[in-house]
């Protein structure tokens, strides 16, 4: 004859639900009388095999009731569990609507940005365009059709990073003069542009060296233009950036792609006087120029007997130094909101 005493346990286990105060407390219960393999319920199936057969049936349907029972009993106090559990976060969490907002503070470009967009402004009333070429570059273009064939002294200087070697070489560009050789293929004199862009080298990093920087690159193709020009384009393109009072110099120097070729530099920051960034010298070089040399011209198709030209290169990070008064080229690129702040 059964004994178990049903209506015991589901008075029971009534009791301890209403009791319960917490989801995780209301999981506990659950598991003591649905769990699968030890929960009360289940246990009371699995004693129906014992019993005589005229009890298994009523037996099993009370069972079956008293799961069901519980199990709407248990449904209701989980919404309102979950209602008090809801409450008390919303009240955590609110937001008082009176107190002031928080003012997300205005961004700014960056400081090599703004060196970039004002030296393309200012070539721009020149009468420069903007053009732009790909940061992988092959041999030729980046190399020797800029008179630097393969065995030229000149490519120890400027060796940077391959992305494939051998016949089909590709590297990253280690200046933006390949742009100006594909603008040269692509087009008749008269040129007149400037090529803005990242550049790539095998650079010791120093306070005014360092493995990538960006370029501003010049041409200017066309009949009669001559190392004039260039010297007085150069110099107006600097005063309108630092002002007539900073200083300017020219220096003679060698550029394999240009003839005669020239060093340009700008008082540094310390007026002279002579520090670190500047190597104590009052002087710190932005970039080169000079006439383009005739076999660059013949690389490209162009007559030198008809066309002459010059070019020039200015490194933007180097002019931000100089604008801004920065002792060091790391700064730049370190995007640390302390330095980024005073801009």
């Amino acid at each position: 004859m059964n004994t178990i005493p049903l209506d015991s346990i589901l008075n029971d286990a009534k009791n301890l639900l209403a009791e319960t105060s917490s989801l995780a407390a209301l999981e506990d219960w659950y598991l003591r009388y649905f769990s699968r393999e030890r929960g009360e319920l289940n246990l009371l199936t699995r004693e129906i095999p014992k019993l005589p057969p005229a009890e298994r049936k009523p037996f099993g349907q009370e069972v079956n009731r008293i799961k069901s029972v519980l199990q709407e009993h248990f449904d209701a106090r989980k919404r309102e569990l979950e209602s008090v559990e809801l409450s008390k976060k919303l009240l955590r969490e609110r937001i008082d609507v009176t107190m002031p907002g928080r003012a997300i503070a205005p961004g700014h470009l960056h400081p090599l940005t703004r060196v970039l967009d004002e030296v393309i402004a200012v070539f721009a009333k020149l009468g420069y365009n903007v053009a732009e070429g790909p940061e992988v570059e092959d041999d030729w273009h980046n190399f020797t059709a800029l008179n630097t064939p393969e065995d030229h002294p000149a490519r120890e200087m400027q060796d940077t990073f391959y992305v494939e070697t051998g016949a089909g070489a590709r590297l990253l560009r280690t200046h933006t003069s390949p742009v100006q050789i594909r603008t040269m293929e692509q087009n008749q004199p008269p040129i007149r542009i400037i090529a803005p862009g990242r550049v790539y080298r095998r650079d010791t990093v120093t306070n005014r060296h360092y493995p990538i920087f960006h370029q501003i690159e010049g041409l200017v193709v066309d009949s009669r233009t001559n190392f004039a020009d260039l010297k007085g384009t150069l110099t107006l393109a600097m005063q309108e950036i630092f002002g007539k009072d900073r200083k300017i110099r020219f220096r003679p120097s060698f550029f394999p792609f240009t003839e005669p070729s020239a060093e340009y530099d700008i008082q540094c920051i310390c007026r002279g006087e002579g520090c670190r960034l500047c190597s104590r010298t009052g002087w710190l070089e932005i970039g080169g120029c000079g006439m383009v040399d005739p076999s660059v011209l013949q690389a490209v198709g162009y007559d030198p007997e008809q066309v002459q030209g010059f070019a020039f290169g200015l490194g933007a990070e180097r002019i931000a130094l100089l604008k801004y008064d920065i002792p060091d080229i790391r700064l730049i690129w370190e995007n640390d909101l302390r330095f980024l702040r005073q801009f």
